[in-house]
């Protein structure tokens, strides 16, 4: 079966909206010219790289292929009839360390010829999501707490029954010290 277009420009059509991709124009300064874009061409790892000719003329062939792109993808040469807009879309492999490859795009039978020079990177990391995480140690509210006050309450009354030796101080530091205690239980709840 003959399919009417190349298969890589059947595979852009299928292609995620996500994709990076890059925009060539041809026959816009002259007959058979091709004007590149004016920043880096960056293809994602993972991805597939898209690109688009726009023809500003009359109807036109071109050839791209790609001699050291083998590490990066399977793409190898394509030619294409260009009326008005045609879409090359070429996959990334994933697990590939960043580095570039030559596109070499040649326009009237090989009177024009220009190379894209497309750099192959990772994607930016995402940001994790940091739920707030309660603090290891507690956080001082700027008042010292209930039980630490009878504590300090009931210490100076325990010491108050050893120098003195009466009873109901040390009573009293008892008391002082269970109250504190099942205040900030229940005060938990």
């Amino acid at each position: 079966m003959n399919f009417p277009l190349p298969f890589f420009t059947l595979l852009s059509t299928g292609t995620r909206s996500g994709d990076p991709g890059f925009e060539i124009t041809l026959n816009r300064n002259g007959i058979n010219s091709i004007d590149l874009p004016r920043g880096r061409i960056q293809a994602v790892t993972g991805s597939n790289l898209r690109v688009k000719f726009v023809n500003r003329g009359a109807p036109i062939h071109i050839t791209i292929s790609s001699a050291n792109a083998s590490m990066y993808t399977d793409f190898f040469h394509e030619n294409l009839y260009v009326v008005d807009e045609s879409v090359l879309s070429i996959p990334i492999f994933s697990d590939i360390q960043d580095g570039f490859f030559d596109l070499e795009i040649i326009a009237g039978y090989g009177v024009m010829k220009t190379t894209a020079r497309v750099e192959v990177i990772h994607p930016p990391p995402k940001k994790p999501i940091i739920l707030d995480e309660s603090p290891v140690q507690p956080v001082s509210r700027g008042r010292p707490h209930l039980l630490m006050v009878m504590m300090g309450i009931a210490l100076i009354l325990y010491t108050a029954w050893l120098s003195v030796g009466n009873e109901l101080l040390n009573i009293a530091a008892f008391i002082t010290l269970i109250v504190g205690a099942l205040f900030t239980w229940y005060r938990q709840r």
